[in-house]
């Protein structure tokens, strides 16, 4: 080729290339994916959980010099900026920020009281918020932003899902708003995607509760799951990615529905067979 042509360019940078970024509930499913996903793509990660032994394995297998670990419930007094503070002192800034973590337990009108619902709010949406607060004078420096993992439910969401909806609908209506006010003033992306069913670790977990084998997920009604399979973690992650790199440009207030099927006005057909929700 001539001098110039493809062969000849430079490599491409990895496309989150020396950037720092903190995932809230990463030590597990999601989280764990997008932190993954971000150190593979050049960028160092806080880590961020309740359960320590997961979160070391997290952090030995990416290696301490690519993320830090810091185990705190985020709705602790002070934890939002401690987080912030902990990526500072080890790696200088903070570029981007992804509230993943979330508490996802199956209540409906009848079997929620105030004090769960206002617990539910406190970490779906409050801890978010706390942590944009915290996280906003770093994040102004670098021009940096802000990643929701919401869900689909955000739209309506099932009937044994109240409080966790609603919690989700509000971190929805709070992406649109500082995604305008945050990017006029202070040059910082906010966006949101929504996943649909996702085969997490907890997942996995809460279905064999529910009393379903343990291979349940090889073999789910196609009302459910048109491909044959509901999605990965890894599927979310690389998604999660677009967002997080400067390649999204200057696109904020943006709320992305990660599904197979539309999730709104969608009637099973009523010889489809059930099975229990999250």
């Amino acid at each position: 080729m001539k001098e110039g042509g493809i062969f000849n360019r430079p490599p491409l940078l990895m496309r989150l290339e020396n950037k720092v970024l903190l995932v809230t509930g990463s030590c597990t499913g999601i989280g764990k994916a997008i932190a993954k996903r971000c150190v593979g793509e050049g960028a160092r990660v806080v880590i961020h959980g309740l359960e320590a032994q997961l979160g070391e394995a997290v952090v030995t297998e990416l290696g301490s010099d690519k993320a830090m670990l810091h185990i705190e419930d985020l709705t602790t007094e002070g934890c939002p900026q401690r987080l912030v503070d902990l990526a500072i002192t080890t790696f200088g800034r903070l570029d981007g920020i992804v509230n993943n973590a979330a508490m996802v337990v199956a209540t409906n009108l009848q079997s929620t009281d105030l004090p769960f619902f206002r617990k539910m709010l406190e970490v779906n949406t409050l801890a978010p918020f706390a942590l944009i607060k915290a996280a906003l004078p770093e994040l102004r420096k670098q021009r940096g932003c802000v990643l929701n993992i919401g869900s689909v439910n955000a739209w309506s969401g099932e009937p044994n899902l109240l409080p966790y909806s609603v919690s989700k609908g509000a971190l929805m209506t709070m992406t649109r708003n500082l995604g305008d006010t945050l990017m006029r003033e202070d040059g910082v992306r906010v966006n949101q995607i929504n996943p649909g069913w996702v085969l997490t670790e907890n997942e996995a977990q809460r279905k064999r509760d529910h009393g379903l084998a343990d291979d349940w997920y090889k073999d789910l009604p196609k009302v459910y799951a048109p491909a044959g399979r509901i999605l990965r973690p890894e599927e979310i992650a690389a998604a999660a990615v677009y967002w997080l790199a400067d390649e999204s440009g200057p696109i904020s207030g943006q709320v992305v529905d990660l599904e197979q099927h539309p999730f709104i006005g969608r009637n099973p057909p009523k010889d489809s067979t059930t099975i229990p929700t999250p």
